[in-house]
């Protein structure tokens, strides 16, 4: 693991082994060049980041999941639109995602703050293998200053990787994309989507 900048609290402490680059907390202009460089997307006129979604305009609905053990069984309306997905299946997906991490050539880490009011906020890490998924989130969720970065320990963590891609069978999912969420663990991994809105529906 490379790291271009220190993180108060280290990758390897959620599990998080590789040998990847890790750019942490990269601000705009860096994340435009990131992306550019990467061929994510193109400037447009008056310097706007332009970038394409692939297959998805917007949400998979069919395709999210959330995990049913003990803390949700009783306070989840289950159905159509929320899923269940055994520990298993989940457990089975993380450490195929925390593999598939290990593999990257670079990785881009964003803490952040979900909420704006101190009392309310929950601090989120977001894991992402695209430069402009990082930008995007960081647009979106409230940054925190330096002297709150030198503190800083997730609560929630998002792993964002577009290139991964879901078994069915071992993963109890419906197709090779998936957004599982793991409300005992805190842990939302989103795969084989390039639509951003996943990120945001996740906090």
């Amino acid at each position: 693991m490379k790291l271009t900048v220190s993180l108060s609290f280290p990758l390897d402490r959620q599990g998080i082994v590789t040998d990847a680059t890790v750019y942490a907390n990269l601000g705009t202009p860096a994340l435009v060049e990131h992306a550019i460089r990467k061929g994510e997307g193109k400037l447009a006129a008056h310097g706007p980041l332009v970038v394409e979604t692939g297959r998805f305009t917007g949400r998979s609905v069919k395709d999210k999941f959330m995990v049913r053990d003990a803390m949700t069984e009783e306070t989840i309306n289950w159905g159509a639109i929320n899923q269940p997905m055994d520990p298993k299946h989940f457990a089975n997906l993380k450490a195929d995602f925390m593999a598939a991490v290990a593999g990257q050539e670079e990785i881009y880490v964003a803490d952040l703050f979900g909420g704006s009011q101190p009392e309310y906020r929950v601090n989120v890490r977001v894991i992402t293998e695209m430069a402009w998924h990082s930008l995007f989130v960081r647009t979106l969720l409230v940054r925190p200053t330096a002297e709150e970065l030198a503190d800083f320990t997730p609560e929630y963590t998002i792993i964002n990787l577009p290139s991964f891609k879901a078994d069915p069978e071992r993963h109890g999912c419906r197709s090779d994309t998936v957004i599982a969420v793991n409300l005992t663990e805190k842990l939302i991994l989103i795969g084989n989507t390039e639509y951003s809105g996943e990120m945001k529906k996740g906090v």
